[in-house]
């Protein structure tokens, strides 16, 4: 069952433009919409999923689409899991031309003692005062969880790992929209400054995944040896060959507890699970597989609008036509339970009334479909074809409309 709502329609000539076939989309005029809520997740009987994790979430990954999360915006120490930030601020460099996998770094006495051998922490065993590849020390830091391998690359990068930490990892964290992230060193250890949500560490992954297929690929090895020491992967999906694991870090300090960030595909649908704050590492898999096989086997793709549908209308201003047909050049599908009658609603949402000229092809907003409480999708659309200026008298009568709007509005919000 579907349910659209419309919202904020100041004007019959955008009434007349806003219903197209069965939907009428909500329009935000330069408003923010309301965001969805943290849910806790249905209950067993009620066809849902509970998990024992302190805080829990399952996405889709080509939509992003929530499935299940439980105090997903919960700050925790994401210990060894916050190397993603870190690996993602290499991989970054890599595809800006700014480092080659091939370059050295020098591991220094501060990166040996603090990750290497003597720190008693999760290493690579990189060699005091050694040099190694970027692409070595990024194998060191995904499968082995080599802090060491963490700290030699921000040095080198920074300077020095508070610089790295403070500066590129949290810079680049905004730039990803990870707003709530803060950071204190390249690795995790303990540190009051680290901090991280679980919602945030899936966005990470995802973008890890989607962004950097082929470097991704190191997730996903159960072995590496450096300095003739051979170290598996600690991602307990890839150890118990969990059906179309790939990847992608586990965690564990005292402060934080037991987490991992997971992922796998099934049948051409990946998602990524990311658990933290469990007492045990079998606590931490037995959940992550739990979350992961109830999403596969419960969940499947619905078709909300085919792909070049119009799925409404922009006002246009100073245009030769008052509105432009929007649409979406892909499908817009959900991740929906199977033989559920859940509600979806979808909102149109742009920045109006658009000024022209328009191109068609030009992107206008984006839909969001909701699931209940949580944003289901979210999708850009399009015109759908060219608005070239209109007449002088055209838009004379535009700015007289939109003056006597704005004077209604501002009565409106004096009531």
């Amino acid at each position: 069952m579907f349910l659209y709502r419309l919202r904020k329609v100041t004007t019959g000539r955008l009434l007349r433009g806003l219903i197209a076939g069965a939907i009428v989309a909500v329009v935000a005029w330069g408003g923010a919409l309301p965001a969805a809520q943290s849910m806790q997740g249905a209950k067993k009987d009620e066809g849902g999923f509970e998990s024992n994790a302190p805080t829990a979430i399952l996405i889709e990954a080509t939509t992003g689409s929530v499935l299940y999360e439980k105090n997903a915006d919960e700050l925790r120490a994401p210990s060894s899991m916050m190397k993603l930030m870190t690996v993602e601020v290499v991989f970054h460099a890599i595809q800006e031309g700014q480092v080659k996998p091939t370059d050295e770094y020098p591991v220094s006495e501060y990166a040996w003692r603090h990750g290497g051998a003597p720190s008693g922490t999760s290493t690579m065993f990189a060699a005091i005062h050694s040099k190694v590849s970027v692409d070595d020390l990024l194998h060191g830091a995904i499968v082995d969880s080599g802090n060491d391998a963490c700290i030699a690359l921000a040095e080198a990068m920074a300077g020095n790992e508070r610089t790295f930490a403070s500066d590129l990892m949290t810079k680049r964290a905004r730039e990803l929209g990870l707003t709530k992230s803060t950071f204190a060193n390249s690795n995790g250890l303990p540190d009051p400054g680290n901090k991280m949500t679980v919602r945030e560490l899936a966005v990470l992954a995802r973008h890890i995944i989607l962004t950097y297929p082929e470097l991704y690929k190191i997730f996903g090895q159960k072995e590496f040896t450096w300095n003739k020491i051979r170290q598996f992967n600690r991602n307990p999906l890839l150890k118990e060959s969990f059906e179309g694991a790939d990847g992608l870090k586990t965690g564990y300090t005292k402060e934080g507890g037991y987490g991992m960030v997971g992922s796998a595909v099934q049948n051409g649908v990946r998602l990524i699970v990311v658990v933290n704050g469990l007492e045990t590492h079998e606590d931490r898999a037995k959940e992550a597989k739990k979350l992961l096989e109830w999403g596969f086997n419960n969940f499947e793709w619905r078709s909300v609008f085919a792909a070049h549908q119009p799925l409404g209308y922009a006002r246009v201003f100073d245009g030769d036509s008052y509105s432009v047909a929007l649409t979406s050049p892909e499908p817009v599908k959900v991740m929906v339970q199977k033989n559920s009658n859940e509600k979806l609603m979808a909102r149109l949402v742009y920045q109006g009334p658009v000024r022209a000229p328009i191109k068609a092809g030009q992107q206008i907003g984006v839909v969001k479909v909701w699931r209940g409480d949580d944003i289901a999708v979210e999708q850009p659309v399009y015109a759908s074809q060219s608005v070239p200026t209109g007449s002088t008298i055209h838009r004379a009568l535009d700015g007289m409309g939109e003056l006597l709007i704005g004077t209604l509005r501002a009565g409106f919000e004096k009531l």
